[in-house]
């Protein structure tokens, strides 16, 4: 029997700048986003999560891995409409070292209990690139299903094309 790593999250908070550097920061991470933000972004972002830790509805959280606690990526959800529907939004990011292992997995199934407890919204959307099939994996595993694809630009100016992921936090 094969046992899955435990993860944990805990608030992103000053000294995870390194982290935010490792995800965002660099090419192959980001491939699906437009590619890595200059440190002058990064450093706009750090200050954006350390924000969130005082808000009432978005969160930011590193992903925390096996009994060392090791920072594997990063999770979050925020505020999203979708269609009219005032929702949530979720995403993440897992270390190379770290991917393959369920973490991510995981890590978005915990969120989900996260909202659902929060009842403030019926729904959370996932917007992975139809090219990640990692990240389109993860939805799939974590119970949300495929409305369709949309255009975007992310960053502002990259246009990208994602799968639309939505899972009811009632059922």
């Amino acid at each position: 029997m094969t046992l899955k790593p435990q993860i944990a999250l805990r608030p992103y908070g000053e000294g995870d700048f390194e982290l935010l550097q490792a995800i965002l920061g660099d090419p192959e991470m980001t491939r699906f986003l437009g590619g890595p933000e200059s440190t002058e972004k990064l450093q706009q972002r750090h200050e954006r999560y350390l924000a969130l830790r005082n808000s009432e509805w978005d969160r930011m959280f590193v992903i925390l891995a096996g009994a060392q606690r090791a920072a594997a990526g990063t999770i979050g959800y925020w505020q999203h409409e979708h269609q009219g529907e005032a929702a949530w939004e979720t995403g993440w990011s897992v270390l190379p070292a770290f991917q393959h292992q369920g973490l991510a997995t995981q890590a978005t199934l915990a969120v989900i209990d996260l909202l659902r407890a929060d009842r403030r919204r019926h729904s959370v959307y996932a917007f992975p690139t139809v090219e990640n099939l990692a990240s389109n994996a993860i939805c799939r595993k974590a119970g949300f299903t495929l409305e369709g694809v949309s255009d975007y630009e992310y960053p502002k100016g990259n246009p990208i094309r994602c799968n639309v992921w939505r899972l009811d936090l009632q059922s």
